[in-house]
């Protein structure tokens, strides 16, 4: 919702706005101002002042304009709520749980983020992170071609026809490898680390120009290797990656939370 009109308002997920005016309805305060009033209830001001922070948090600046469209989008849901109300479309069992899940959703949300702050990711665990990654990566990437094939036999019968001067990106269309099979046989520029181990090593062994003697095998099957060339890996600067790995790290230990406590929960 970065427009700042209010037509384009009713352009915002239903379901994201129904969390958000639950998690509102939860945390009002008694003394909480009120925006508008519709047929007798009342839209408080913090619900306005909700959908504007999380439209804040996607670029859009707040403006007067903002909040009256916000306004605006408000009223109506309200008016259509009292109108499915009257209808007595909350009392379906759809919609119950509909609004049961949103309520979850709420509550899952408000629990995930007091983990996230009372389990807070350090600058050092951060600057740990990038650290082992870049080791990880090493300081060169190749570019290689390779034929994959299923036997042991078909990949010396390669390496034999590329002993007698064959060419691989012409041999490369056996290849199992669909996505480069058709480009005779090119990975392209790839660090070893995106590799399985067994053709990491056999690829970083090469020289320039160089293709495996004997075939390499994989749990994909058997491969002859060509490379073609290397260069010095530059990764990217800290400052570049920070963000990203830092939310990483947070996801990871959500992720380790929410399995333990799974592991202990009792489901019969």
């Amino acid at each position: 919702m970065r427009s700042t009109k209010q037509g384009k308002l009713m352009k915002i997920v239903p379901s994201r706005l129904a969390v958000s005016l639950f998690a509102t309805a939860i945390a009002l305060p008694a003394f909480a101002q009120n925006v508008a009033t519709v047929n007798g209830t009342a839209i408080p001001q913090s619900r306005v002042d909700l959908l504007v922070t999380e439209q804040k948090n996607q670029g859009a600046p707040d403006s007067d304009q903002l909040r009256a469209a916000i306004k605006e989008e408000l009223i109506r849901r309200e008016v259509l709520s009292q109108e499915a109300r009257k209808k007595g479309l909350e009392k379906s069992v759809p919609v119950q749980a509909q609004m049961e899940m949103a309520r979850q959703a709420v509550l899952i949300r408000a629990y995930l983020q007091d983990f996230v702050k009372a389990h807070p990711v350090s600058d050092a665990d951060v600057k740990s992170e990038y650290d082992k990654i870049k080791t990880q990566l090493g300081d060169k990437e190749y570019k290689a071609r390779h034929i994959l094939v299923e036997k042991e036999e078909d990949a010396k019968a390669i390496i034999a026809k590329l002993d007698k001067g064959e060419k691989i990106e012409d041999l490369a269309k056996q290849s199992k490898d669909p996505g480069s099979k058709d480009k005779g046989g090119d990975l392209g520029w790839a660090n070893p680390a995106g590799f399985v181990k067994p053709f990491a090593e056999a690829l970083s062994k090469l020289e320039k120009g160089k293709y495996t003697a004997t075939p390499v095998k994989t749990d994909f099957g058997y491969h002859v290797i060509k490379l073609e060339d290397s260069r010095p890996l530059k990764a990217p600067a800290f400052d570049e990656v920070k963000g990203q790995l830092k939310q990483r790290l947070e996801q990871q230990r959500v992720e380790k939370h929410m399995s333990e406590l799974r592991s202990k929960a009792t489901v019969k």
